[in-house]
């Protein structure tokens, strides 16, 4: 298959989303790659770059502007939704994230369950969305902007608690599955959402990751659901799960979504193997101890090997860490240059 002539940043990350060709492998992170540092140099720290959508966007647009990212993702949290939802909150400081404070759940069994019709317009949901304009207005056409929906396993958590939540995962499927399509519909209203207001591709982050739920349990659970967004929210969807998944690629590979982001536990053959080509792997550049502690030479390596095999979008494993150094970051981009001038 013959490579396309250059393209801009936005084709390159919606090709390698459509299984299309590309003229090299695009550095995208459909989650955060904020950091400090790059919080000082564009006057965007936490808490307000979470709850505002100027400095929101202004973090964001460093994915580019200063990375050199092909793609801009302005969700840095978890949590917009489950603010949205009532839980109580904890949005800390510059250099911490924000957190649900887990220890006083809302709900409590499935009937608890209220979703407001005016949802989308709490103040939460509502800088996101016009953080995502102001960047479509900002960047144009030339970059990838990437929204993010959470999915409905991640929003119980909040909602009821980890380990409670688990648990009736455990003693009541009926229940669990009552709670998932209850919650669905945040995912879908917010993902169409985003959609509306300008982005290219959305990530859906379900952590049903691989040391708390088996690939049984994602069949059994989110398997369903996944191919539903797939089929209900109108642009590309990236999922995100964190851990060891390769017990479960070959069931995400089959729901439709366009990408899977994938962590370094796995590693990039294995992974490649396991999904087949059926769909694409984002990732899978280690974060607590390779982007976060070692070198830009430790970085380049990880991105070689990911290149190697094929992978077809490059970035981190997962948010990175907040003090992680701007030169590790660069690092990423650096080396899929350097490996296309090689190949």
């Amino acid at each position: 298959m013959e490579k396309p002539q250059r393209m801009t940043s936005r084709e390159r990350v919606l090709a390698a989303l459509a299984g299309e060709p590309v003229d090299r492998t695009p550095v995208c992170c459909p989650t955060s790659v904020a950091t400090v540092e790059l919080m000082d140099l564009v006057d965007a720290p936490f808490p307000n770059a979470n709850r505002e959508a100027a400095p929101m966007a202004r973090l964001a647009a460093t994915a580019h502007t200063i990375l050199g990212f092909d793609s801009v993702m302005p969700v840095f949290s978890i949590i917009q939704e489950s603010s949205a939802l009532g839980c109580k909150m904890q949005w800390e400081g510059k250099d911490n994230w924000p957190t649900v404070r887990m220890t006083d759940p809302i709900w409590d069994k499935p009937e608890d369950i209220y979703i407001p019709n005016d949802l989308m317009d709490h103040p939460d949901l509502v800088c996101v969305l016009d953080a995502i304009k102001l960047l479509r207005r900002d960047l144009g056409d030339d970059v990838a902007i990437i929204g993010k929906t959470m999915g409905p396993w991640s929003m119980a958590y909040h909602c009821f608690g980890v380990e409670k939540f688990l648990l009736l995962s455990l003693d009541d499927p009926e229940a669990t599955k009552e709670i998932l399509h209850k919650l669905k519909k945040v995912t879908i209203d917010f993902g169409n959402a985003q959609v509306e207001a300008g982005v290219d591709a959305l990530t859906l982050p379900d952590h049903a990751t691989g040391d708390l739920v088996s690939g049984e349990y994602y069949e059994r659970y989110l398997r369903y659901l996944h191919a539903e967004f797939a089929e209900k929210i109108q642009c590309p969807l990236i999922l995100h799960i964190c851990g060891r998944t390769v017990d479960r690629m070959s069931f995400i590979a089959e729901t439709g979504m366009a990408a899977f982001h994938y962590d370094s536990k796995n590693s990039p053959t294995e992974s490649m193997q396991t999904v087949h080509g059926d769909i694409a792997l984002v990732g899978n550049i280690n974060n607590p101890e390779t982007l976060f502690s070692k070198t830009p030479d430790d970085v380049k390596a990880e991105v070689f090997a990911n290149l190697d095999a094929g992978v077809q979008m490059i970035g981190p494993e997962c948010a990175i860490p907040l003090q992680t150094s701007i030169a590790n970051l660069r690092a990423i981009p650096e080396a899929v240059q350097e490996w296309y001038s090689r190949h």
